[in-house]
């Protein structure tokens, strides 16, 4: 074999043969194997998780400092109660938020491909629902300390209410469109 042979470089897009990507199609007209696929889905997930991790830190960095302030102190022991909860419920998110991480460290060149995306899934969404909670929470906590306990069940209850409504609600009223792999033009679409 010729170096030049040994040095050709492998154009990822021609792995797996004509047969193993129509085999492998999904609906969307993606021409990807398997392996790709999940190589995809789990760069999605970890851009998700990204975006989860960033307001779980904001999140969890204004819970950390409302004890330094100086009206802390003055807080009733439910209000305490609410506050420590939530701080539980900041750190557990942001361990729920990290675990697809560890679990690839642990099982990186081993293959698992398949497995970490969909662990990585059950994580992200247990991660979101945490989110959603400490939102939830969060809201319930200023409302309560600025306002009253009343308030703050109702603007705890009106967050709750509105998250659920679009990150739960919303995702399942969108509709892929059908898509067709060769459109036909209409009349008003040609030039």
């Amino acid at each position: 074999m010729t170096a030049a042979a040994n040095n050709k470089k492998v154009n990822p897009r021609e792995n797996g043969t004509q047969e193993e990507r129509t085999a492998d199609a999904i609906p969307d007209g993606r021409n990807e194997t398997q392996t790709e696929r999940l190589d995809r889905n789990w760069l999605q997930l970890v851009q998700e998780l990204r975006v989860t991790q960033t307001g779980t830190q904001i999140l969890t960095g204004f819970l950390l400092t409302l004890a330094f302030q100086s009206r802390f102190g003055k807080l009733d022991p439910e209000q305490v109660e609410i506050y420590l909860a939530l701080v539980i419920l900041a750190g557990l998110t942001t361990a729920l938020g990290l675990t697809p991480v560890a679990i690839h460290r642990a099982l990186f060149r081993r293959r698992a491909m398949a497995q970490l995306v969909a662990t990585g899934d059950v994580l992200l969404k247990l991660t979101l629902a945490c989110v959603g909670l400490i939102l939830t929470g969060t809201t319930l906590f200023i409302f309560a300390v600025v306002v009253s306990t009343r308030a703050g069940l109702i603007a705890g209850a009106v967050t709750l209410v509105i998250t659920v409504l679009l990150w739960i609600l919303v995702p399942f009223g969108v509709r892929p469109e059908r898509r067709h792999p060769h459109p036909r033009a209409e009349p008003s679409d040609t030039v």
